[in-house]
This record gives C-alpha cells, structure tokens and sequence, in this order.
C-alpha cells in the first residue's frame, strides 16, 4: 500500500524548507501566549484612564511578564 505524499515518516525533514521563522505551532502557541498577556497589561491601563504613555510602558511591562512568566512555564514543563 502506498502512503500520499508527504506521508510517508521516513522521508520527513527533507524537502522545502519554511520561509517563517515560526515553524512550529507550539512556537505559536508561545508567541501568542506572550502578545496575550502583554496587550493584556496595555488594556488594564486603558480601562484605568491612563495616558498613552502608560498604556505603552504597561504593555512593554506584560510583554516582559509574559516572556518571563513562559520561560519558567517552559523551564518547570521540560
């Protein structure tokens, strides 16, 4: 029986190689994950009445929360 192609296991890793740079979903997932939580900080200080200034610092803050926090769920997780 003759598998499609792509489908075959052994022939996997060759072939074209992805222009992106997020191969990966689970990179994605990650990336997502980061830019959630950054706008997430960005949108608090927005509902506080804050200026555009803090808003821009409080999201640059969660980004960095958010790349911290998935480095020790990555860390903890492997």
């Amino acid at each position: 029986m003759s598998r499609g192609s792509g489908r075959d296991p052994s022939r996997r890793g060759r072939g074209s190689v992805r222009s992106s740079a997020l191969t990966s979903p689970s990179d994605r997932v990650k990336v997502a994950f980061v830019v959630l939580v950054g706008l997430s900080g960005g949108m608090m200080a927005l509902q506080g009445g804050a200026s555009l200034a803090v808003v821009g610092l409080a999201a640059v803050g969660g980004l960095l929360a958010g790349g911290a926090l998935l480095w020790y769920l990555v860390w903890i997780l492997e």
